[in-house]
């Protein structure tokens, strides 16, 4: 494997302005060089704790110390900075668990969601991200920065490895090569034990044997293969010698300053595994032990306030391989009672022995099985001639099918909720699959109130899911005319329609002044299939009529069918696209004795070049008008540039008459541009 490239540069001494306590850890005092431990600059319990912080806590860390962010450098600071992740499988037993990736997940939210994939403490990541890149204090970070953000894939004689770069990909990779490390660490040169770590990547600058003695202090040096020398230590917010090297001092300084001592006692650690509950009960699992013992510690777990005592006793042989001699009965199972129906919270806290205080392992909340019924109405619709209602309903003390009353107005209806519904059986596996209802009701045309019942089995009482206002619609067609457009001798009038009293399709009359045309609204419109359920989709219509010249009204029929009447949908007065042709005579002059004639002109009725008639002294001559003339075009864009003339033709010496004639197309009368005497 590639050796990690780790920075050098010293600790500058404006990153250490702004401390900030997160988690109440032990306040870090004026740390001195003499303080570090070359063989113990980290605790497994620290290194591992991947619980230390919780994602709203490392964004408030982050806005503390970047409370103003510049970005000169057109990139966001950490405290802002979001990027997509993806979907990585967990990699196996002691390694890094699955991440679920996100669109546009902030940095805060993916050093967490590292942190607890990982088993890395979220502190340990910040601090790794502080002595890579300075990317926590950074006011104006560079591109650069977040994409080699822990200098992982960077060794010290190569370029970075491209196929690590990007911020995401940079943090989870050095999380779980700190896994690798762990899970096989007679692999790698650093081990517990004594070993030669060196001062310098020049190794004229000496390697003293260091003992190292924890997991975690070898994991920074696989990751970081130098020490720092007595010029390092003497100067810990600045620069040593030519053989001072200072990832690992840094590590050091930015923990202690930032949240305590990394090596010091702490707090009880602990995880909750587990949280289900069943009828009437809340069961609660997972690991607690206090760093400064080996015994089984005591938990507190509270459920909506009540609490209980909990010794974790219970064997957990895969705690000592993460966190070292901790001894292997740590674990907790337990089930308690629920008093209150409804949703449950429930709150473990590892109760400390020795230095440090209680900590909160953390609290969840889960849905309690007990109580009145619980589910969703999720549609209430109407079709012709019925009121349909739809979603899923769970009794808490019983897994059968609740009774669903439904009632339409003062007529009520029984139906059982016992249809196969697989994500409500997935989000509460206790209860099963079969809890889904769909039921449509008979009902007149009108409007009607519609008010759903979960009827209750056991503790509790029946439910009201609500009460929605539904309308079965007969009588008149609906529509909307959601388009007209003009186009040079077009008028395009599109939409929808249709007849409360079929799914067919219906007719829609469209006139253009006393011009009328019928189509039948058949066009697919999957949104009204949706709006209208039992219609379906074949209600679009889109028809296209001549223009007449000047304006014109524009109207739309949806024709009934059955009960009611015809529907105006809309009328519009709209200026048609036609008439007879416009033009100008750019010039008329004379070129030995050759006259030149040129213009433009275009006819309403068509984009296409017309025909333009040039008569000099009555002769006549016909010319297409398709010069380019950019000029026309933006002036007339519906019409394009290509509507420029201009014509050469011979004479003879002396006085000439010249006349522009533009040639009609459809609607109107040729135009004669004008005319033009030329002197002899």
């Amino acid at each position: 494997m590639r050796r990690i490239k780790i920075s050098t540069i010293p600790v500058l001494i404006a990153v250490f302005a702004t401390f900030l306590t997160v988690g109440n850890p032990s306040r870090a005092e004026a740390v001195v060089g003499s303080d570090f431990d070359p063989g113990y600059i980290i605790s497994d319990q620290a290194f591992f704790d991947s619980g230390s912080m919780g994602e709203g806590e490392v964004q408030r860390f982050l806005e503390a110390q970047m409370p103003r962010c510049a970005g000169a450098n057109g990139q966001a600071c950490l405290r802002d900075y979001s990027s997509s992740t993806f979907t990585r499988a967990a990699v196996g037993a002691n390694h890094c668990g699955a991440y679920e990736g996100a669109a546009s997940e902030r940095a805060s939210r993916i050093i967490a969601k590292v942190a607890q994939a990982c088993g890395i403490s979220p502190r340990v990541l910040l601090v790794m991200l502080q002595k890579e890149q300075g990317l926590v204090t950074a006011a104006s970070p560079t591109e650069r920065q977040y994409r080699v953000a822990m200098g992982y894939g960077c060794p010290d004689t190569a370029p970075c490895d491209a196929q690590f770069y990007g911020f995401y990909n940079q943090v989870y990779k050095a999380a779980w090569q700190f896994r690798q490390y762990a899970q096989r660490p007679t692999n790698w040169r650093y081990r517990i034990g004594n070993v030669a770590v060196q001062y310098h990547p020049n190794a004229a600058c000496g390697a003293p044997v260091v003992n190292i003695r924890n997991q975690a202090t070898a994991n920074l040096y696989n990751y970081t293969p130098y020490q720092p020398n007595a010029a390092a230590l003497n100067n810990l917010r600045g620069s040593g010698d030519a053989c001072s090297s200072y990832g690992n001092r840094n590590f050091w300084v930015f923990y202690n300053d930032w949240f305590g001592s990394p090596t010091g006692p702490v707090s009880p650690l602990g995880s909750i595994d587990l949280i289900s509950t069943s009828p009437g009960q809340v069961r609660v699992g997972g690991w607690a032990f206090d760093p400064n013992s080996k015994n089984p510690i005591d938990t507190h777990i509270y459920i909506n306030g009540v609490g209980y005592i909990l010794t974790a006793s219970q064997p957990r042989p895969d705690l000592p391989p993460v966190f070292g001699d901790i001894g292997p009965n740590h674990g907790f199972d337990g089930t308690f009672p629920t008093t209150t129906g409804g949703a449950q919270e429930v709150c473990v806290y590892g109760i400390n022995i020795g230095p440090g205080s209680n900590t909160l392992i953390g609290c969840r909340t889960v849905q309690g099985m007990s109580g009145s019924p619980i589910g969703n109405v999720e549609a209430v619709s109407s079709a012709r001639g019925s009121i349909s209602v739809s979603g899923w309903a769970i009794d808490p003390d019983s897994v059968g099918a609740v009774s669903m009353h439904v009632y339409v107005d003062s007529q009520g209806s029984a139906h059982d909720a016992n249809q196969d519904r697989a994500d409500v059986g997935a989000a509460y596996p206790a209860y099963g699959s079969g809890h889904g209802f769909n039921v449509s009701i008979p009902a007149s045309s009108g409007t009607h109130n519609v008010c759903v019942y979960g009827i209750n089995v056991g503790a509790g009482s029946n439910r009201l899911f609500g009460c929605w206002t539904a309308t079965v619609a007969t009588g008149s067609p609906t529509g909307v005319v959601e388009a007209i457009t003009s186009s040079p001798g077009a008028v395009s009038v599109s939409g929808w329609a249709l007849d409360p009293d079929t799914a067919d399709p219906i007719p829609v009359h469209v006139y253009v002044g006393s011009q009328g045309k019928a189509v039948l609204a058949e066009g697919a419109r999957p949104d009204i299939a949706r709006a209208f359920p039992g219609y379906g989709e074949r209600h679009g219509f889109n028809v296209v009529m001549p223009a007449a010249p000047g304006a014109s009204d524009v109207c739309a029929y949806a024709i009934n069918v059955g009960g009611g009447v015809n529907r105006l949908l809309s009328c519009t007065r709209v200026t048609g696209m036609s008439g007879s042709p416009v033009g100008v005579i750019d010039y008329v002059a004379r070129n030995g004795n050759d006259v030149q004639v040129g213009g433009w002109a275009f006819d309403p009725d068509t984009a296409d070049p017309i025909v333009l008639t040039i008569e000099v002294d009555g002769v006549r001559t016909d010319i297409t008008g398709n010069g380019s003339r950019p000029d026309v075009g933006s002036a007339y864009p519906a019409y394009g540039p290509n509507h420029g003339y201009s014509a050469t033709i011979p004479t003879t010496p002396g006085s000439h008459n010249v006349c522009v004639t533009a040639r009609n197309v459809s609607n109107g009368t040729d135009v004669r541009l004008g005319c033009r005497q030329l002197a002899g």
